[in-house]
């Protein structure tokens, strides 16, 4: 392995077992920052986190969870419901830790790198791999997907989710998203109830039924990410194994929380969303922000 790609590995290991699964209250991981955690956006993401579920083998004997961190949303425990063991693998030692704690017994856990499973040929009726590809060298990004191709049981599917490095729907809606950040920055400097950062995401936004509580924090630095687009998908993975790529959620946090609000009908916007996202699969698949990529090993 080349110097760079192990400081990189390095790199996104140290952030994840220090910052990124680290719980700043009871309740949240400093992860949480990446996700709509609002009761008007729950029922959408709660639909959304299921789509994974109908992808993938509802039972088996092992379910691989690649790049587990720390199970941190209820929904992800479905996915191994039925199945016998649930295998966490992932870089982070911490991630592990905290993954034990929520599927316990159920679980086995391993020190692992995406793009080098320590795992034999076929051993997995499914498998799952959620925002964990983008955190690798871009060189190795292929060779993760072949490792999950390798180890995925034959007439069975894999699941990978990652995010488009740039999304056509979310370009169209950008500026509609910068002047909801701008009346939302507004509003919290009027309401004196907490502080808010018009572009980054420095404080931990969670509201709550009755009013929107802001846990002030340091912004640590990110890790390293870097995304592919649509072509490299459908040209060079799908040039190794028959690949689909689908809808998971087709617009961003930044989205979410700057134009969907309770007071403006927001849960019944999102259901439509949901709609139509799941009448044209592909569609929002290919120019939303997240992709829901479907392997198959036939």
């Amino acid at each position: 392995m080349s110097e760079i790609k192990t400081e990189i590995k390095e790199e996104v290991k140290q952030f994840y077992d220090q910052v990124g699964w680290r719980l700043v209250n009871d309740a949240f991981y400093q992860n949480a920052r990446y996700e709509d955690l609002r009761p008007v956006s729950r029922e959408y993401i709660h639909r959304c986190h299921m789509r994974i579920a109908n992808h993938i083998q509802p039972r088996g004997r092992y379910l691989l969870d690649a790049g587990s961190g720390p199970v941190q949303y209820p929904e992800y425990l479905e996915y191994s419901r039925y199945y016998d063991y649930r295998v966490c693998a992932d870089i982070s030692i911490t991630a592990l830790k905290e993954a034990r704690k929520r599927v316990n017994d159920h679980g086995l856990y391993v020190v692992a790198d995406v793009a080098n499973l320590p795992f034999k040929a076929d051993a997995f009726e499914g498998v799952i791999s959620l925002h964990t590809i983008h955190h690798l060298p871009e060189e190795e990004h292929l060779q993760a997907y072949s490792e999950l191709h390798r180890v995925l049981a034959p007439h069975n599917t894999a699941v990978v989710v990652n995010g488009w490095p740039s999304s056509r729907l979310m370009k169209i809606f950008e500026p509609l998203v910068r002047g909801g950040q701008k009346i939302r920055y507004i509003k919290y400097r009027l309401s004196g109830k907490g502080y808010y950062h018009l572009d980054k995401s420095e404080y931990l936004d969670v509201e709550t039924e009755n009013e929107p509580k802001i846990y002030r924090r340091k912004n640590p630095k990110g890790t390293f990410t870097s995304r592919h687009d649509v072509e490299w998908v459908k040209n060079e993975v799908g040039a190794l194994m028959p690949v689909e790529i689908l809808v998971w959620r087709s617009v961003s946090v930044r989205f979410l929380r700057a134009l969907i609000h309770p007071r403006m009908g927001g849960r019944a916007w999102l259901n439509l969303l949901f709609k139509l996202e799941e009448r044209y699969p592909r569609f929002f698949g290919e120019r939303g922000k997240y992709p829901l990529i479907v392997i198959r090993k036939d």
